[in-house]
């Protein structure tokens, strides 16, 4: 009797466990609270450029910070650095590599320091219309060219048209390239400043914050550069002669520190992309506009101009023919590349 009472209150407590157990384990447990979504992490990108808040490329990066931080509903903030206050012209490079700014807005010609083969925007005649820059940089120079920047550590996040570069001096018109005899220049670049020795001046080099006053100094004698700069950095007060000749087309190039760009998010990336490509194609509409726009207003501000007439090329395009063996030479076999890609572009 006493073992059918012990069998039965263990037979008792196997039931019980079991149903505890069931009970543990059962379908009926309601799921555990999902934890709340982590909010977006928090993005703010320095950009530094060195042009006057004025110009057209200005412009268009106070329009990509807008554009990115309504996408990112503000969880992405571009902080815009204009006129050189971060770097001048010829240390922004350095700074965008070594990850000193997240971004910079630079030209080709500073560039070329680092990459000579981003000096094909500076070939003399190359480029005869604004079309011809657009087929080039989506032809093939413009991928080219992105590869060889992520080998320098920054990634080009869109080509942005500077517009075609013209002469300007204080001394006299210059209507033919003799002209250019005795005269001292300003160049942007190295191989703006073979341009320049083709066509008999004397080229120096200065950052374009210093023009100005070199000018009104006397140092120098006259500066090459674009219709949309002189305007804005008011040469017209210390520059009487413009000669449009519509020789080079830098272009400026908006570059991310890599080692940045990779550690953001795959949505984070996008978003900076889709905005970019937006600015890129909007600054490409207005470029041919500002170009006439600021010519016209150089003028009304008592600027002569002499734009060289089609049938006057020729001898421009012969003096400076010299030039694209020198960046040829320079280049490399990407160098010679880019030539034929440009050169058999329809």
């Amino acid at each position: 009797m006493k073992n059918n009472k012990i069998a039965q209150t263990i037979a008792l407590f196997v039931l019980v466990l079991f149903s505890l157990v069931a009970i543990g384990c059962g379908g009926d447990k309601k799921p555990a609270a999902q934890a709340p979504a982590k909010a977006p992490e928090k993005v703010t990108i320095k950009l530094a450029h060195n042009l006057p808040v004025t110009n057209h490329l200005a412009r268009g990066m106070e329009s990509f910070a807008k554009k990115v931080e309504a996408s990112s509903q503000g969880n992405i903030v571009v902080q815009i650095f204009p006129s050189g206050q971060l770097y001048n012209d010829k240390s922004m490079n350095d700074a965008i590599m070594r990850g000193g700014v997240q971004m910079g807005l630079n030209s080709t010609a500073m560039w070329a320091s680092v990459i000579p083969a981003m000096e094909i925007f500076d070939v003399p005649f190359m480029f005869p219309d604004y079309d011809k820059i657009k087929k080039a940089l989506d032809s093939g120079v413009g991928a080219k060219l992105n590869a060889e920047m992520e080998k320098k550590g920054a990634k080009v996040l869109f080509w942005a048209d500077y517009g075609f570069v013209q002469f300007a001096n204080n001394k006299k018109p210059i209507t033919k390239p003799e002209d250019f005899k005795g005269m001292k220049i300003r160049s942007y670049g190295e191989l703006p400043s073979e341009t320049i020795k083709a066509l008999g001046g004397a080229p120096t080099t200065i950052g374009s914050g210093e023009v100005y006053m070199a000018l009104q100094q006397g140092t120098i004698d006259g500066q090459t550069s674009g219709t949309t700069a002189m305007y804005d950095r008011k040469m017209y007060d210390v520059t009487k002669y413009l000669t449009v000749t519509n020789h080079a087309f830098p272009e400026f190039v908006v570059s991310i520190n890599l080692k940045f760009w990779n550690s953001l998010s795959a949505d984070q990336k996008k978003l900076l992309e889709t905005a970019a490509a937006e600015v890129r194609d909007d600054i490409r509409a207005q470029t041919k506009n500002e170009d006439a726009k600021t010519l016209k207003q150089l003028q009304e501000k008592g600027m002569q101009a002499y734009i060289v007439p089609a049938s006057e090329l020729g001898a421009w395009q012969k003096a400076t023919e010299p030039v694209l063996d020198i960046f040829a030479k320079r280049a490399g076999p990407l160098g010679k590349e880019l030539i034929d890609i440009c050169k058999n572009l329809k």
